[in-house]
């Protein structure tokens, strides 16, 4: 492609604010599926490009969000037989591995940043996809590894439960109340290696964030870079996290609070199907674009929800919000570097990833099509 016709492309894509026709899941999740693939592709290193920037072009391999890409590598193979899914899962299991640091963290960043500096979070999300590995594959690299990085946590995690230490150099300083999702990871790990100091790590730091839950549901300290207004991502990084956990752990307790802000968000769910990006702490919309990497992250909670209590508003909403997902994925272009991509934010100059397509977007987005096509199976929907 020329570089005049590259620079075409690349204006159209910047004012495109067309929606398209959604298709049937399997579909778009093939398409999101490559668009990962290239995302692996283009780095040379075995990693997963944290993006594709429509001003820069790709970026480098990201650890973090690489790592909890391989359960959704591992699930689509599961749906469609797709041996290559397979292999690549593993392949970037090895991969985190070979960089994870010498203390068992994961570093901030991309793997180009300097100085490497270890992170709590980046290291939880690993966690997923070694715990997978193994129980896909048994071998001992991927025990080992979320072994080492599952003792650095419980060592630096405070009394009382919340991560002080640590926090990611691209955000706030800690407590992050978000960081119940590498409790949840402290519970994968406690499934494969049975150390019971993962579990009451875990419990620890779910019992903190419920601290930090107003009676409204919304959460304080639980953002990137405005505690004041999270984004939507974050916000379905902390729900997800004491969901999950409530579920593991049978307790009642931690599902009810979960509900508790999802429910509020089905009210403020858009015509279109979409949430907005930032909610203050009266849940008032503060943005006009959309999140959506948390979009996604919703519609998984709502579904979980449905597969929990069976209350069909989780499913309807859930749905709806997909059909939204799907209407603002690029699948018509010619331009394989976002082919099936998804962007951060829609419109894509909404200030979350803007101009950028982020691999955990699309992550979270096959999760949500994927888990809407189990529950539409078991529920015979």
């Amino acid at each position: 492609m020329s570089y005049l016709k590259t620079k075409i492309e690349c204006l159209k894509d910047f004012l495109n604010l067309g929606k398209s026709k959604p298709c049937e899941n399997e579909y778009h999740i093939k398409a999101a599926i490559i668009w990962i693939y290239k995302a692996q592709d283009v780095t040379k290193d075995g990693g997963v490009s944290r993006m594709y920037d429509l001003r820069r072009g790709w970026g480098a391999s990201y650890p973090e969000t690489t790592g909890y890409i391989i359960p959704t590598l591992f699930d689509y193979y599961h749906l469609s037989g797709d041996l290559e899914s397979r292999g690549r899962a593993i392949n970037l299991a090895k991969w985190e591995s070979n960089v994870q640091m010498e203390n068992g963290a994961i570093q901030a960043g991309t793997v180009n940043s300097n100085p490497k500096v270890p992170t709590i979070f980046n290291t939880g999300q690993v966690i997923f996809g070694w715990v997978r590995a193994y129980k896909e594959t048994g071998d001992k690299k991927f025990y080992n590894s979320a072994e080492k990085a599952s003792e650095w946590l419980v060592e630096t995690q405070d009394e009382d439960g919340a991560w002080r230490k640590y926090s990611s150099s691209v955000a706030l300083p800690g407590p992050n109340t978000y960081n119940t999702r590498t409790a949840w990871a402290l519970l994968k790990a406690y499934s494969v290696i049975s150390k019971e100091k993962y579990l009451v790590a875990a419990r620890k730091n779910i019992d903190w964030a419920i601290t930090q839950q107003l009676d409204n549901g919304w959460f304080k300290n639980n953002c990137l870079t405005d505690n004041d207004r999270p984004l939507l991502h974050t916000i379905a990084y902390a729900i997800r996290g004491i969901l999950e956990s409530g579920v593991v752990l049978n307790d009642n307790r931690y599902l009810e609070l979960a509900r508790i802000p999802a429910d509020i968000l089905i009210s403020l769910q858009r015509n279109d199907g979409s949430l907005a990006g930032r909610f203050d702490s009266n849940w008032r919309p503060t943005v006009r674009w959309s999140c959506l990497t948390g979009d996604a992250q919703i519609s998984i909670i709502w579904l979980r929800l449905f597969e929990i209590f069976g209350k069909e508003k989780y499913y309807l909403a859930g749905k709806r919000i997909n059909n939204y997902l799907k209407s603002v994925q690029d699948i018509k272009t010619k331009n394989k570097n976002i082919y099936g991509g998804i962007k951060g934010s829609y419109p894509i100059y909404g200030d979350y990833g803007k101009y950028q397509y982020l691999n955990w977007a699309a992550k979270f987005f096959i999760d949500a099509l994927i888990l809407e096509e189990r529950v539409s199976k078991k529920f015979s929907l």
